[in-house]
């Protein structure tokens, strides 16, 4: 069976601004995610981590390689993934359930089908009564589980997460975390997920890929054989700081790089 995501040799080189020289973010990365998984990316800021993200949602390509996702190379944006960025970008003109409803009102989707698909993930997000709410009318956190609520409502073999708590409260940061774990123990999509926080790389995933600082590159791939369904609790326990103690290692040497 092929991997759900196979990154071969992919390598991106940005054009010079106002003649000057080209910039690589990537070296030739290959990085195989297998089905179900749930990987976290982690890197010293610049490092590439979004970059690689849009090339593999089809935002951007490849300067070399490619990337194929079950089977099928990536040529553009597709159905097949589903991106969610650390802004906020519902459309500010519908309401909660039109925004989580927008893509399958897209593919033309029966209403009927279209309305309980939306109940049922307005309850597992927890807004249940904001269903006729505007973006302005909520708060940061409720915004952002709109936002993957909205992802997920079409299905995706792969759901692509761009440091999405990255503006959240702290508080509300660990809470977004829990209800985003919820979901991925209950339907377990493949998930890649770009951070710059070392303990939410360690609380959400099963496997943490650390990337060098630019050009970005593949440092360390490590495990994380962390037990589910993991609770807030889990963070002060000695195999959570064992892993926090070695990835803070692997990427305080990499930040040490660009100071």
């Amino acid at each position: 069976m092929s991997a759900a995501v196979d990154i071969k040799g992919v390598q991106r080189i940005f054009p010079g601004q106002r003649g000057g020289d080209p910039v690589t973010a990537l070296t030739p990365i290959d990085m195989h995610v297998k089905e179900n998984d749930f990987v976290t990316i982690l890197g010293p800021s610049g490092c590439g981590k979004s970059t690689l993200l849009r090339i593999v949602a089809g935002l951007d390509e490849p300067t070399q390689g490619s990337v194929a996702v079950r089977g099928r190379q990536v040529t553009g944006p597709g159905a097949d993934r589903g991106m969610v960025f650390q802004s906020y970008t519902l459309f500010p003109w519908l309401t909660v359930a039109q925004n989580i409803e927008f893509g399958l009102r897209e593919k033309g989707m029966p209403a009927a089908q279209r309305r309980e698909i939306v109940a049922g993930y307005v309850g597992k997000i927890g807004l249940k009564g904001f269903e006729h709410h505007l973006p302005k009318q909520l708060s940061g956190g409720m915004q952002q589980r709109v936002a993957i609520a909205r992802a997920l409502a079409n299905d995706p073999a792969i759901l692509l997460l761009d440091e999405p708590f990255g503006a959240l409260d702290h508080q509300t940061r660990g809470l977004m975390q829990e209800l985003l774990l919820d979901i991925w123990e209950a339907d377990r999509k493949t998930v890649l997920f770009v951070t710059h926080d070392i303990e939410e790389a360690i609380f959400l995933g099963s496997r943490c890929v650390v990337m060098s600082a630019r050009p970005g590159r593949i440092k360390a791939d490590i495990a994380i054989p962390l037990p589910h369904p993991r609770h807030y609790r889990m963070k002060a326990e000695a195999d959570f700081l064992d892993l926090k103690v070695r990835l803070t290692e692997e990427i305080r040497e990499e930040a040490m790089k660009v100071t």
